[in-house]
């Protein structure tokens, strides 16, 4: 037995969610948490240990920069190299890289600065969603992570009619309610646009910035975005429905697979404990999800 203090180690990662039941460890179900806690066990050859994750995804979610963060004993850390001369980080990326499946990437990890908490130290999370509207520019090769829209769309008017719920608002006619938990949320970003280059040209996509995420709020948001962008709805009813305060069946929750997990940011390493606390004091109650099941805590001002 040793006396020695945990290490905590920081885990960014990527995964293709098709086939994943979302992030949270489900009794039965293929899920990102159970499949890393697994191969983290076989790397460490004991019991897995419990990973915190900085957003739950939900069922069909994809994830290029999802973070996460385990703790260690020290000696297993320090051992990681074994023979090699490769960091402690590199040779756990290396060993994961042998027993995950190619679903899930750990392309880092890293100790974790003092105080650092994947969940309550960020910031914000940022997502981005896909839809193609064009016949000639469906591929099946994308089918998994970009949403196919049979209407035209008018990107410009999805924009513009999305302005309005930026800043801290009450979004609970977004979002699918959850006991104890608030629906209050700071959307510090929501734009929509036609890509003109790149290879996302032709595609609708929205990028998306918030402290957190309530349960299904930007399936919502862009279910909202649709109904204007086919011009079912004027350009005002989405702040007419958050004003409402009430789920409107025109506001429906589109599926999940265009949806993308690209960051998660964090304050300066001086700044992780006290974002922590603070979160946490707050929030305590309730499970992070985010674009799927949520309750992350949603301050005013991160």
């Amino acid at each position: 037995m040793t006396n020695e203090q945990p290490v905590r180690v920081r885990l960014d990662l990527a995964y293709q969610g098709t086939a994943f039941a979302g992030w949270a460890t489900q009794p039965g179900l293929r899920t990102v948490q159970g499949v890393l806690e697994e191969g983290l066990g076989q790397v460490l050859r004991g019991d897995p240990p419990r990973l915190t994750v900085a957003g739950r995804t939900d069922s069909g979610v994809h994830a290029r920069g999802q973070v996460a963060h385990v703790d260690l004993p020290r000696p297993a850390w320090d051992a990681m190299p074994g023979r090699s001369d490769r960091q402690p980080g590199d040779a756990l990326v290396a060993r994961l890289t042998g027993v995950l499946p190619g679903d899930v990437v750990v392309h880092r990890a890293t100790l974790a600065p003092e105080g650092f908490d994947a969940r309550f130290s960020a910031v914000y999370r940022s997502y981005t969603f896909r839809i193609v509207d064009d016949p000639a520019l469906r591929d099946p090769l994308r089918r998994e992570w970009v949403l196919w829209n049979r209407k035209r769309l008018d990107a410009d008017a999805m924009h513009a009619a999305l302005q309005p719920l930026l800043g801290v608002r009450d979004f609970a006619a977004f979002c699918k309610p959850r006991p104890g938990a608030t629906t209050i949320r700071e959307l510090q970003h929501l734009s929509w646009e036609r890509a003109t280059e790149g290879p996302d040209e032709g595609l609708v996509v929205a990028h998306v910035r918030a402290d957190a995420f309530c349960h299904n709020m930007v399936r919502a948001l862009v279910g909202a975005s649709v109904a204007v962008g086919e011009g079912r709805r004027p350009v005002s009813w989405p702040a007419e429905v958050l004003a409402a305060r009430r789920r409107d069946a025109g506001a429906g929750v589109v599926p999940p697979h265009g949806l993308v997990l690209e960051a998660v940011s964090y304050p300066p390493d001086d700044e992780l404990a006290a974002r922590a606390e603070r979160v946490r004091a707050v929030r305590m109650d309730e499970d992070v999800w985010d674009a799927g099941p949520s309750g992350t805590v949603a301050t005013p001002t991160p």
